[in-house]
């Protein structure tokens, strides 16, 4: 089974969190993931280690940790990968992995774009 753990940094604003809960929904409706789980890097819950350990529990034996960050920082390239990590050792045999920041992907980039034609309505 695979799974799919969307961080973002989390917030004290439940809309803020609410949103990474729909960012999941719409890519659980793609069906490319057994499983896509939002969680917190730190604020609100669940944590990445909650999170990592419902994936397991659930029959995750793959779970990508996917930065829901733009750039690069000490979260994305320093808490993040120790926190997935640090989860990943109380599951010997699941296999893992962290994606990069959102960054200058080129669908980052068109999604900039349509927020400017928004704003110039």
């Amino acid at each position: 089974m695979r799974a799919l753990l969307l961080v973002d940094h989390g917030s004290k604003l439940p809309e803020a969190n609410t949103l990474l809960e729909t960012v999941a929904e719409r890519i659980r409706a793609k069906g490319l993931f057994d499983l896509v789980i939002a969680s917190h890097m730190e604020i609100a819950a669940p944590s990445i280690g909650v999170a990592f350990d419902s994936c397991v529990a659930a029959g995750a034996k793959d779970v990508t940790v996917a930065q829901y960050f733009l750039g690069p920082g000490r979260h994305s390239s320093r808490d993040i990968p120790r926190m997935a990590e640090e989860a990943a050792q109380r599951h010997p045999g699941v296999t893992w992995r962290v994606t990069e920041p959102l960054g200058l992907a080129e669908g980052v980039i068109e999604a900039l774009l349509d927020r400017v034609r928004e704003a110039g309505r």
